[in-house]
């Protein structure tokens, strides 16, 4: 018998999806992409969701309910944007222990409700189910786009301009920063003590409440804009890239230099002792946008602010990597999150 962990989360999903075949016509593109897409008339319907279990996907040692509630409607609404989509319907459903009361999960709830209020999304339905196994949440999000304008992942051609909205690895820093004054408070070594995050409010923010990219979307729309491809960087910037190259069957290049980083997260990074560049290539939960464009779009790009060009597309044969300061080629890598690791490796 094989064991889940030796396919990981992305292998497990092709062998599961590989024999399904499309049968209705309104169904235009199914499993492998940030949403399906559907057309029911004049504009395309994009439909995504996320199963979130405690202990694996958050931890309420340190994640406060409501914080809690709008990261997980966020990273459905970031899903619809990485299809060049607007947001509008969502369902919620909730599996919940014995051990909440109903005014926790009126938190969990205003979370939800808050994210939805800022993206203009409607919460339109869902499920309520006891459960033995802690706390989880499953989100569905709507949304619509243009007949034939959403991006999937598979139209990055060659000569493309790679390019990511705001900065990378921040989420990433601060979770290590949450789990590094969680060992402190558990080991019991200290009886006063009190986490020490004077300083750390960004990362801790971009952990514990990221923001979709709602706005970019309508910038781009507005730019009269089309990316070519596009996802949202939520396993990590290199798991992302690899995505994109192979679904469009194309390579890239994308540049150490380039690599948007906030002051915050490099200074994290310096007290881990932690190589900054590998964060912010693997370290994933920023709900950015990676997208490429037609190079002959450059121009329109400098007037977006908070996007940055790291890179470009290149023939497959190249391959893909990451081109160092010193102008040395690495192979790009896979290292982002993996739900089906065993703990001990990750």
């Amino acid at each position: 018998m094989t064991q889940i962990q030796e396919l990981g989360e992305f292998r497990l999903i092709d062998a599961l999806t590989e024999c399904i075949e499309l049968q209705n016509e309104s169904s235009k593109v199914g499993v492998g992409d940030d949403c399906a897409v559907m057309n029911y008339g004049d504009k395309d319907v994009v439909a995504t969701t996320d199963l979130l279990l405690e202990g694996i996907h958050f931890d309420l040692t340190y994640t406060p309910l409501k914080h809690l509630g709008y990261k997980a409607a966020m990273v459905n609404i970031s899903d619809v944007c990485a299809m060049n989509a607007r947001p509008t319907q969502m369902l919620v459903s909730i599996g919940i222990s014995q051990r909440f009361h109903v005014e926790q999960i009126e938190e969990i709830y205003a979370g939800i409700y808050l994210a939805c209020e800022k993206a203009g999304v409607d919460v339109v339905g869902g499920d309520t189910s006891a459960s033995l196994t802690g706390l989880t949440i499953s989100i569905t999000c709507l949304g619509e786009v243009e007949k034939d304008r959403a991006v999937l992942r598979s139209g990055a051609k060659e000569t493309d301009l790679i390019c990511v909205t705001g900065d990378l690895g921040a989420a990433y820093m601060g979770l290590q920063l949450l789990e590094r004054e969680k060992r402190i408070f558990q080991s019991g070594q200290d009886e006063g003590f009190q986490p020490d995050f004077a300083g750390k409010e960004y990362i801790l923010e971009r952990q514990l409440k990221p923001e979709a990219c709602v706005d970019t979307i309508k910038y781009l729309r507005e730019k009269n804009i089309v990316p070519t491809a596009m996802m949202d960087v939520s396993d990590g910037l290199s798991s992302e890239l690899l995505h994109i190259c192979k679904a469009s069957g194309v390579g890239c290049r994308v540049y150490e230099d380039k690599l948007p980083i906030d002051y915050a997260t490099a200074s994290m990074c310096d007290e881990f002792n932690m190589n900054l560049t590998t964060v912010a290539l693997n370290g994933g939960e920023d709900y950015e946008l990676l997208f490429t464009v037609p190079l002959s779009e450059h121009e329109k790009l400098q007037g977006l602010e908070g996007v940055h060009i790291i890179g470009h597309i290149t023939e497959a044969n190249a391959g893909a990597a990451l081109v160092t300061r010193d102008g040395q080629e690495m192979k790009i890598t896979a290292q982002g999150w993996n739900a089906f690791k065993r703990e001990e490796e990750k």
